[in-house]
C-alpha cells in the first residue's frame, strides 16, 4: 500500500501571468505533499501571452506518462490547458482526478485566450478522460461567471463547490486581496483517493 501512495503525483497548472509560487499554489503543494503526493507546479512558457500551443507541449512533457495515480490541478486558463490535455489523451488513457479552480469554457472576451478556444472543447470526451472532477468557482469573480461553474459540473458530471468572497482566487488584482489558500483543492484530492 505505500508504495501506490508514493506514486501519486499531482500537476497544478497556473494561471495568466501567474508563476509556481504565485497565490494558493505553494500552500496547496505542501497540503498535498503532506497527502504523499510528488507535486509538480511548472512555470508555463510566456506566461503574460499564454499559448496554447506552447502550454499543452509544456504539460505534457511534464506528465510524460499518464496513470491513474495522476491529478490535475488547474487555476484559470491553467484550468483550460487541462481539459485540452484530457481531450489529446489517446482512448486506453484516463487518470485519477482532476480540479479546476476558476474554470471556464470560451474566451470570456480576452482576444489573449483565443487562440484555446479556436475549436470548441469536446466536453464528452474530456469527462471520460478522468475518474473524477470537482470544480471551484467563487459568487464574486470578476472575470468567470458563476455560469460556467454550472455548465462544467453539468457537462463532466462534476462536484461543484462554490466559494463566497473569493474573487479569481487570485495573487493581489485591482482590489482583490492576494488569495495563498484554498484548502478545499487538496481537500478534494483527498476525497477522491480515499
Amino acid at each position: 500500500m505505500k508504495q501506490e501512495s508514493q506514486k501519486r503525483r499531482a500537476v497544478i497548472v497556473h494561471c495568466w501571468s501567474g508563476n509556481p509560487n504565485y497565490c494558493w499554489y505553494p500552500q496547496t503543494k505542501k497540503e498535498l505533499e503532506a497527502l504523499g503526493f510528488q507535486v509538480e507546479v511548472p512555470e508555463m512558457p510566456e506566461t503574460d501571452v499564454p499559448k496554447l500551443s506552447l502550454w499543452l507541449p509544456k504539460l505534457q512533457e511534464v506528465i510524460g506518462v499518464p496513470d491513474e495515480e495522476l491529478f490535475l490541478i488547474g487555476h484559470s486558463i491553467g484550468t483550460v490547458t487541462i481539459m485540452r490535455y484530457l481531450e489529446s489523451l489517446p482512448e486506453d488513457k484516463k487518470i485519477g482526478g482532476v480540479v479546476l479552480v476558476a474554470g471556464f469554457t470560451e474566451s470570456l472576451g480576452f482576444q489573449e485566450l483565443e487562440n484555446f478556444f479556436i475549436k470548441p472543447l469536446h466536453l464528452e470526451r474530456i469527462k471520460s478522460k478522468a475518474k473524477k472532477f470537482v470544480l471551484i468557482q467563487s459568487d464574486n469573480d470578476p472575470f468567470v461567471p458563476v455560469q460556467y461553474g454550472n455548465r462544467l459540473q453539468k457537462e463532466l458530471n462534476g462536484e461543484l463547490i462554490t466559494k463566497s468572497g473569493m474573487g479569481h482566487f487570485s495573487g493581489e488584482i485591482e482590489d482583490e486581496k492576494a488569495c495563498v489558500s484554498v484548502p478545499e483543492v487538496a481537500e478534494s484530492i483527498k476525497q477522491m483517493i480515499n
